[in-house]
């Protein structure tokens, strides 16, 4: 563990040494009102091979289904219904789509339905969060997982039976209004917010359509002057996607997950002078139960005795100390002597915190 563990930070230190690199404009920001939008709806899946439920809900929801196309049942009529299932689907409706387009969509059980394998979605709307319908699914399921369940209670299962898709299973039916051709300007968010890295992709573009096209409004958005045709726009943004920006350094921090024990130390941390020391004292105790029985001519009793022994391990782990202006590698190599298990290092990490020896920002997630 420990071999894993330094191994895991010398490597992620060497990454993070290496200089920052350029990026193409469109791997670090979006554009502004060009965005994808959720679709949701509530359906039944009918055909299951008795894999379905039988719930309150479920009967409400197919007899409703039935009253729609004209068939009503008595009200203390409960149809036996194994083979449907109440499922919650949903979708991703991407920028720019247009009504007769298909959507992917995924469908999952609400209610107690085994598995939705053999499944088939009948016509569900599609909704947004405005309330107004956007696309309707409908199709045969697939699913990749299943289950299997035996009369004495034993069952496999593989996967998740009770969620499926269907590839292209909606259709589009409304399209949404995208501010894209409106106003002088296009405005694009870097989706890591950093004044630095705004500023040079203002310049970066300045430095291509001239000065004063584009002007950093804050440290993630870059307002950038465009033209009102929008076929104009279309060629516009295939240019100045593809411009290249060198982001700025992130600033200085050591992100630990205490629940898995990774640690991930920024290339700008560095210590101010410390010394630190590891070391514990161990100690062992093993019970060990034993039996005395006496010969049968005797007369005594059988005695049950415990024997405990007592083991005191102290390690020998010598205080190291750091430097002023200490390195990432520095930091390290100082890990790796006193050979800390994860938890030991992030006890390390946060006595430097606190004693003001570490420079930069300790976050525990």
């Amino acid at each position: 563990m420990k071999t894993k563990l330094i191994l895991c930070i010398a490597l992620i230190a060497m990454t993070l040494s290496s200089s920052t690199f350029a990026q193409r404009l469109k791997d670090i920001a979006n554009i502004q009102g060009v965005r994808s939008n959720q679709l949701v709806g509530y359906g039944l899946v009918v055909g299951l091979p008795g894999t379905g439920e039988k719930t309150r809900y479920t009967e409400q929801t197919f007899k409703t289904m039935l009253k729609n196309f004209g068939i009503n049942l008595p009200e203390n009529v409960n149809p036996k219904i194994k083979n449907v299932a109440v499922v919650a689907v949903h979708a991703e409706m991407p920028a720019f789509i247009k009504p007769g387009q298909n959507l992917d969509v995924t469908v999952s059980s609400l209610g107690e339905a085994k598995s939705l394998r053999g499944g088939s979605l009948l016509q569900t709307f599609l909704k947004g969060v405005d309330g107004n319908v956007y696309a309707i699914a409908q199709g045969s399921l697939v699913v990749s997982g299943f289950s299997a369940e035996g009369l004495d209670g034993s069952q496999v299962i593989q996967n998740t039976p009770t969620v499926g898709r269907i590839p292209g299973g909606a259709i589009v039916e409304r399209s949404v209004a995208s501010p894209f051709a409106n106003g002088d300007h296009l405005t694009f968010n870097l989706r890591r917010a950093d004044f630095s890295t705004a500023k040079r992709t203002a310049d970066a573009i300045n430095g291509l359509l001239g000065p004063g096209m584009a002007r950093a409004i804050d440290a993630s958005s870059i307002q950038v002057s465009a033209p009102r045709d929008a076929s104009q726009r279309v060629s516009f943004l295939a240019t100045l996607e593809n411009i290249e920006v060198e982001p700025a350094d992130e600033s200085a921090k050591v992100i630990v997950n205490s629940r898995t024990g990774t640690i991930v130390v920024g290339q700008k941390v560095k210590l101010l002078p410390a010394a630190v020391t590891h070391g514990g004292l161990t100690v062992t105790i093993a019970e060990a139960t034993q039996v005395s029985q006496p010969n049968p001519f005797a007369g005594g009793q059988t005695v049950v005795t415990t024997e405990s022994t007592i083991d005191v391990d102290e390690s020998d782990n010598r205080m190291f100390m750091f430097n002023p202006g200490t390195t990432l590698d520095e930091l390290v190599r100082a890990v790796n002597l006193v050979g800390a298990a994860p938890s030991d290092v992030l006890a390390i990490l946060e006595a430097l915190k606190m004693a003001g020896a570490l420079h930069g920002e300790l976050i525990i997630i």
